[in-house]
């Protein structure tokens, strides 16, 4: 007699590894006692364990996702776990299916003898040159767990930095857009109102109110058109960021952004040097890291700056020197890497050269929250307040209109 299969359903977990930090994750499992064992084998301690939902939507495959995957295949090494295996813990510990798919691609890649850097690069919309390339340099020194384990850090870093920009553009664009909605409903449907009350009166009313009169008019006869202009806007935005100068020319301006540059260089600084170290730490020949670094630095003036510094290493000049000679990059930096390129320690240098800058995006990004708020709401009761004084300066003369 045949025996029955055992269907698996994904799980929602929530734990602590040895050093009790917390993570969290999903698994696909025959049940919650088999979440817990697996989990219990990974280190980790499981907190919470639930049945995740049927009405779930699937999860596209995230940064996230492949930092974490990284994580968990770095321990799994560390800890004695062969590869293959590795793999498929690692793809059960996750619910979601595309990821299960592509870690199934690579665990068959790898099954039939093709390199794991090799078998990553089939899939370039996850697994850039940079990760490739410190994959590679793993797996020539005997040390992939070790590197691995640093891509993991890297990765973490890099998303926590891009998750403090994003909060950090996040609140005045939405405010903006909450601003906009709520003029736009002002405009639409309390403004007209007051309009039949004036013209009743047959009164002449002040200048201010007959330009909000004339907004508003705009916005009722004619909203169509401001909404179509919008959407050409955004989308003429959408498809100039595809060309090359234009993203070059606005990365450019955008440096010179007073409050925000400042805080976009920083973060491009710790990026690039986040970058770098990790590729030097794990044996990477330096011209080759550079190529890397460009590519990963994430504002075009900084990578059109790190490519001709590529070249000049290349011909036998030292990296302080170009850092120098490019103009771009703070005279901290190029400090560090001297003293790192003088005393054969440049990973370790430019490893404080980031820890230094991440934590400058840290109060800076503190820093901007707490002025946004103050100017925020300035704007905002200029705007709105300067729509009701419109709107009742004519009362306040409503006597002689009688």
């Amino acid at each position: 007699m045949a025996q029955a299969k055992t269907t698996e359903v994904p799980y929602l977990w929530e734990g602590t590894d040895k050093t009790g930090k917390k993570l969290k994750g999903q698994m696909l499992a025959p049940g919650e006692a088999f979440v817990r064992q697996a989990l219990r084998r990974q280190g980790i301690n499981a907190q919470k364990v639930s049945r995740q939902s049927v009405f779930a939507r699937a999860q596209k495959i995230t940064e996230k996702d492949i930092a974490l995957f990284t994580r968990q295949l770095a321990t799994m090494l560390k800890a004695g776990v062969p590869l293959l295996q590795s793999f498929d813990i690692a793809a059960r510990s996750h619910a979601n299916a595309a990821l299960q798919r592509l870690l199934g691609e690579i665990k068959s890649d790898v099954e039939t003898g093709t390199s794991m850097n090799a078998a990553f690069r089939k899939h370039p919309q996850y697994f850039d040159g940079l990760y490739c390339n410190l994959v590679h340099a793993g797996e020539q020194a005997g040390i992939l767990d070790s590197v691995l384990d640093r891509i993991a850090s890297y990765m973490e870093k890099m998303l926590a930095l891009k998750g403090q920009i994003k909060s950090a553009m996040f609140y005045p664009i939405i405010v903006m857009v909450v601003a906009f909605v709520i003029t736009g409903g002002i405009m639409l449907f309390v403004i007209p109102a007051f309009k039949d009350l004036y013209g009743k009166a047959g009164a002449q009313l002040p200048g201010l109110t007959m330009v909000v009169l004339h907004i508003s008019d705009l916005f009722v006869n004619d909203w169509y058109f401001i909404l179509a202009a919008i959407a050409g806007i955004v989308i003429g935005l959408g498809q100039a960021w595809k060309n090359p100068q234009f993203r070059a020319r606005m990365d450019a301006w955008m440096l010179r952004i007073p409050v925000f540059g400042p805080l976009i260089e920083k973060a491009t600084v710790a990026r690039w040097s986040r970058t770098f170290s990790s590729m030097f730490a794990a044996g990477v020949p330096m011209v080759e890291a550079l190529d890397s670094v460009a590519g990963a630095a994430g504002n075009h003036v900084f990578m059109e700056a790190t490519q001709k510094i590529r070249s000049q290493v290349a011909t036998g000049s030292s990296l302080a020197n170009s850092l120098q000679a490019s103009g771009v990059f703070p005279n901290m930096l190029i400090q560090m890497v001297s003293i790192g390129e003088e005393s054969g320690s440049l990973d370790s240098m430019l490893s404080k050269v980031a820890d230094y800058y991440e934590r400058e995006v840290d109060d800076a990004v503190a820093g901007l929250s707490s002025l946004m708020e103050p100017f925020i709401m300035v704007i905002l009761g200029t705007l709105i307040g300067g729509i009701v004084i419109a709107m009742y300066l004519p009362i306040f003369k409503m006597g002689s209109v009688v």
